[in-house]
């Protein structure tokens, strides 16, 4: 891979499919789910992400997405009216099926894992992290830092003097780690999952700019 074919960029309508493949395939939602159910659980997540957000930039190779960091300046924050509508259609589509019921109960678990983890630290963060995702073919050489990179430069521009995002063991939570960013929080949860226990930890990193 050379590095010249990678192209950081803003997000674009076309880069959606895209990015809900990575996403449906980071958070193995097939392994609990039929393939439709997966398919609208990765597009919801996503929209629900984008209505979160103030700041994107992807990292593309041959016009292909291979990852994606989303950051919210938060305090300046406010989600458009079409946005919102467009998340409820999304959950709505969802809900239509028992599996899809089933299936978003376990987002529902999460959200209320991160309120939790975000009330306890008993502070108010500057800016957030609402998505960070990359393509598993293209971990390890440095895309995904160069991405970190310019959601903290971006952060520094609007002066967010501390930062933080959530995430969880089904995820290089390390990564933040070896960043610097430290661990807040953290929660542990038991799902059960097409019939198997599933055990994991969920976390609140910060990080001082």
């Amino acid at each position: 891979m050379e590095k010249d074919n990678i192209i950081f960029r803003e997000y674009r309508k076309e880069d959606r499919e895209y990015i809900e493949d990575m996403i449906r395939k980071t958070w193995n939602y097939d392994k609990f789910c039929s393939p439709k159910v997966a398919k609208k659980m990765a597009k919801t997540y996503f929209i629900n992400c984008f209505a979160n957000q103030t700041y994107t930039k992807v990292a593309t190779i041959e016009n292909k997405v291979v990852g994606i960091i989303m950051g919210k300046q938060v305090k300046k924050f406010k989600c458009p009216i079409w946005l919102r509508i467009k998340q409820i259609i999304s959950n709505i589509s969802i809900y239509l099926s028992k599996e899809g019921r089933s299936a978003i109960k376990i987002f529902g678990n999460v959200t209320k894992i991160d309120d939790m983890l975000l009330k306890e630290t008993n502070k108010n963060y500057d800016g957030e992290v609402a998505l960070f995702v990359m393509d598993s073919d293209y971990r390890g050489k440095g895309i995904g830092g160069k991405l970190f990179k310019y959601l903290l430069d971006y952060m520094k521009e609007i002066k967010a003097n501390e930062i933080f995002l959530f995430t969880d063991t089904s995820c290089n939570y390390k990564f933040y780690e070896h960043k610097g960013m430290n661990r807040r929080g953290e929660k542990k949860h038991t799902y059960n999952i097409a019939g198997q226990q599933a055990d994991m930890r969920f976390f609140l990193y910060d990080l001082k700019i």
